[in-house]
């Protein structure tokens, strides 16, 4: 061997006597070790020289590290800066984007299947049908489901997609320039259609055609107790409160690691919007919710303008107010 590696010769058993009697062979003790520590990192330095792979796959390995740690702390800036740029999204067309848009059409059918179908309950309608004063049973019994469903929901597509299930979300992220074009475009789409096909589903296996009352978990309002104007703006303010605790729950600057909380606390607003908007709009707050079961079951009128438009309104303003304010 080109490297001859031999332990530190022991002292004189005069020398080592005299030690003994100063500290107890403390100080051996400790030389010993640190010659062991000495002779077990020069074979290992020699063990690499003479293995040039091994050596080459060590530094390969660090420099991956170092390249890795460097792409997410560059993430990281880029998003506390919100240094995003307006994009097409060609190259988001992928078999990614199309599990993405399965999984929120899904969400959507589940959506309308779940929560809607929750207003339509003949237990709920039997509670409170000729009782006036059971009719608030009737709407937290509704708030409790679209709240905790569609937390839920999120959950279940928040790997997947993000668990946008709201054609307003995805607007607003689009807005923010988080999502490409196209990733917006074939979101809102698939939101439609899944929407669609819970609405059909729910019409069909509910023999909801045949419930002769006039709770029918539709969005509309009383033009003797509010106006358009009103409820426009109902749907608008109640979209941007939804809007800004969505953007709250994913700001990575307030270090939310991904976990059921952020659906929870989504959730949660969802509740609370449901409490206070079902008197006055039927609470839409999704253009999705706010049209396809009225178009299913025949109640579409000029009302709908007001749930599609003013759910798209409310998330567009609330980008630039959290930017502003909370970010």
């Amino acid at each position: 061997l080109t490297h001859t590696i031999t332990m530190p010769s022991s002292t004189s058993s005069s020398s080592r006597s005299s030690s003994e009697k100063d500290n107890g062979g403390g100080d051996m003790v400790l030389e010993n070790k640190e010659a062991e520590n000495r002779y077990y990192e020069n074979q290992d330095r020699y063990r690499e020289e003479q293995d040039p792979e091994k050596g080459s796959y060590r530094s390969q390995e660090s420099v991956e590290v170092v390249e890795v740690a460097n792409f997410r702390e560059k993430e990281k800036i880029k998003r506390e800066k919100s240094i995003y740029s307006w994009s097409f999204g060609r190259s988001d067309i992928s078999k990614h984007l199309a599990k993405a848009c399965i999984a929120e059409g899904i969400g959507c059918f589940f959506l309308i299947l779940i929560c809607v179908g929750s207003a339509n309950s003949r237990i709920l309608v039997a509670l409170t049908t000729g009782v006036t004063h059971l009719q608030a049973l009737y709407w937290i019994g509704i708030s409790i489901s679209f709240g905790i469903g569609c937390a839920g929901i999120i959950h279940i597509l928040s790997e997947t997609s993000g668990g946008h299930i709201n054609p307003a979300v995805t607007l607003a992220l689009f807005v923010d320039r988080r999502i490409s074009f196209i990733h917006c475009l074939f979101y809102i789409i698939a939101q439609f259609l899944g929407g669609f096909l819970g609405a059909g589903i729910l019409y069909g296996v509910g023999n909801h055609g045949n419930l002769t009352t006039d709770i029918y978990g539709g969005n509309s309002f009383d033009a003797d107790d509010i106006n358009f104007i009103q409820a426009f703006f109902i749907e608008l303010f109640g979209t941007m409160f939804l809007v800004l605790v969505v953007f709250s729950t994913i700001d990575i600057r307030r270090g939310h690691e991904p976990s059921f909380l952020q659906p929870l606390a989504i959730g949660f607003a969802i509740l609370v919007l449901h409490i206070w908007m079902i008197p006055y709009t039927n609470c839409a707050i999704n253009p999705v919710r706010g049209s396809v079961w009225n178009i299913v079951i025949g109640k579409a009128d000029e009302q709908i303008f007001i749930f599609l438009l003013a759910p798209l309104c409310g998330g567009a303003l609330a980008v630039p107010l959290y930017n502003l304010v909370f970010k």
